[in-house]
């Protein structure tokens, strides 16, 4: 798995003019292709009277999907530049339509390359990113007595508690990074005079 990856922050659009054409970039979040897929099917049909929809996406930390479609604009000028610029900028679980209103002025190749990057690149730039980094989950069980201490100075620290369960123990879930479990585990056993468990379970991408 990465360590780590960027996605943008939150769904938008952002507007760019390059010679009387307009371009509108919508950039959403997405966890799967489906839900990428979707999110193209929906800008489509808002903007259906447009010129073009070219599209780009990469779905898994490790960009393991990429696709990119030009729409009807030459080969290789509009979803590619598109694909490049989310790669460069390491954006991943990602999904970005440009959407085109021709203005009367061919741009050209070059322009064209251009323009769908930038547009791209311009909305990122407007909309902001996330790094979202591995840890893997971890599950801390302590009596009540000190489950109220813990969970504060969990927080107090800056781990994200992700979970929390009350049964005949207190089950906290938190997220920790591979290099801090053996030092998490000695603190907590020093905290709780060694009567609280840790857990270790599978691994996950939180907020940075």
């Amino acid at each position: 798995m990465q360590d780590e990856y960027r996605t943008v922050a939150r769904a938008g659009t952002h507007e760019t003019e390059v010679n009387r054409s307009r371009f509108l970039c919508a950039l959403a979040p997405a966890a799967t292709e489906r839900e990428a897929q979707e999110f193209v099917a929906a800008v489509r049909k808002e903007h259906a009277d447009a010129t073009h929809n070219c599209w780009a996406y990469v779905i898994g930390a490790d960009a393991g999907t990429q696709k990119a479609s030009d729409d009807g604009e030459p080969g290789g000028t509009a979803g590619v530049p598109m694909l490049q610029m989310l790669l460069r900028r390491d954006m991943r679980y990602v999904v970005a339509v440009v959407t085109r209103y021709y203005g009367g002025v061919k741009l050209g190749a070059g322009g064209l390359i251009r323009a769908y990057g930038g547009a791209v690149g311009e909305a990122l730039d407007t909309l902001g990113t996330l790094t979202r980094r591995r840890f893997r989950l971890a599950t801390v069980t302590v009596d009540h007595q000190r489950a109220g201490k813990i969970q504060n100075d969990l927080r107090a620290t800056g781990r994200e508690v992700r979970d929390v369960r009350y049964g005949e123990a207190v089950t906290i879930e938190i997220g920790l990074p591979d290099a801090e479990v053996d030092t998490f585990r000695a603190w907590l056993a020093d905290a709780t005079a060694g009567t609280a468990t840790l857990e270790l379970g599978g691994e996950a991408y939180g907020d940075a």
